[in-house]
């Protein structure tokens, strides 16, 4: 995926070793990046390459394929990386799945991040973002939603074809049901463009006609 809509790009980004998606999001040539994935010196190297400022660091949620290069980022840059308050817990609890993939554990004595506001926001020159909370897959997930740009960024709360997992330390089952109908009643138009944790990313219209979680 990369889109250029009005003055903002958003990118999906698949970083070595394969597995979460991340995105930078960026209006000229400052940038935000969500869910940074993989080793935090290929995210340098990219950044610095294309001339890109990192202004921020997003997470949906504390799990640590969301959030592995965002201390090792946040503190070369000097800028904030914002996460839930009730996921911070889970910060360096997982770094059982970093160690499988061969990547660096999160140190808690790391920069730590910074409060999430549930609100709407200006990340970048003109580019408004809404915080939905969605918990469930963690007490603390989030959806980024783009109203003007018709794309949200949604994590692990819902897949193509199917719903995160609520089995985890935190997860919720009820909850997640209950965050996924909050977003179903957004009633967001067809063409949204939706970014998955994982996986190929969909759109509204494909979500309502394939994923049977998807409903009021």
């Amino acid at each position: 995926m990369q889109q250029k809509l009005q003055n903002s790009k958003f990118e999906l980004i698949e970083m070595h070793p394969k597995n979460t998606q991340s995105v930078i999001v960026s209006v000229g040539m400052n940038c935000v990046v969500f869910d940074p994935w993989g080793h935090a010196d290929d995210w340098i190297e990219k950044l610095d390459k294309r001339g890109l400022k990192l202004q921020a660091i997003y997470a949906t949620h504390g799990h640590p394929d969301h959030i592995a290069c965002a201390p090792k980022l946040a503190a070369h840059y000097g800028v904030p990386w914002f996460l839930h308050g009730g996921d911070f817990r889970l910060v360096g609890s997982g770094n059982g799945l970093l160690e499988y993939f061969n990547l660096p554990p999160i140190n808690v004595n790391d920069i730590h991040p910074t409060l999430l506001k549930i609100k709407k926001t200006e990340i970048l020159p003109n580019l408004l973002m809404d915080v939905i909370e969605t918990p469930g897959h963690t007490p603390g997930g989030v959806a980024y939603n783009f109203p003007n740009e018709k794309l949200m960024i949604i994590g692990d709360t819902l897949f193509q074809d199917s719903i995160g997992r609520y089995d985890l330390p935190g997860g919720n089952e009820k909850m997640l049901m209950q965050s996924i109908k909050n977003l179903y009643n957004l009633n967001l138009s067809d063409d949204t463009e939706i970014v998955h944790g994982h996986g190929m990313a969909t759109n509204i219209k494909y979500l309502k006609e394939n994923n049977p979680y998807f409903h009021n």
